[in-house]
């Protein structure tokens, strides 16, 4: 069974017989949390950096942004067990679609506050596949961690 993420959304589980998945990140960023011991994944579909941008849009959709669906994100890993330190991170996105004369950098401006989150919080990166000006849909497997990227016209791979 498939748990599908929209845009501005989140999902967290430790069903193993269940994927997480979410579809069209461009400069969205997608970010996959695991925990391999008590298998739990965990995913965010956000699209924008600071949610100091809309505090109502922030108070009504807190996975729309960077700085309130992170924290969120590993909440909810946690309450289900998962621990930080054994967590497998992988980041997808920040693309440049609409956008390619880099004009708003909405893409560069997601990734860039991920990063500084995690540098604040002594959180690493494992993989990511960001950048460029190409949509990605990202599937995690419960079971076994494995992720699974597919780009615009291309063949899903594994990670």
């Amino acid at each position: 069974m498939k748990q599908i993420v929209g845009v501005a959304d989140m999902k967290v589980s430790n069903n193993t017989g269940e994927s997480i998945i979410t579809y069209s990140l461009g400069s969205c960023i997608g970010l996959v949390i695991y925990d391999p011991v008590v298998k739990v994944a965990g995913m965010l579909h956000y699209m924008l950096p600071e949610s100091s941008l809309d505090k109502d849009k922030a108070r009504a959709k807190p996975y729309m942004f960077a700085d309130s669906g992170i924290p969120r994100l590993f909440k909810s890993a946690y309450q289900l067990g998962a621990v930080k330190q054994r967590m497998k991170i992988y980041a997808a996105g920040g693309a440049e679609i609409l956008d390619q004369k880099g004009f708003f950098n909405i893409g560069k401006r997601n990734y860039m506050a991920l990063k500084k989150m995690f540098f604040k919080n002594n959180v690493m990166i494992n993989k990511q596949n960001v950048g460029g000006n190409v949509n990605r849909t990202v599937r995690i497997e419960i079971s076994t961690g494995d992720i699974f990227v597919k780009t615009s016209g291309s063949q899903e791979v594994k990670i």
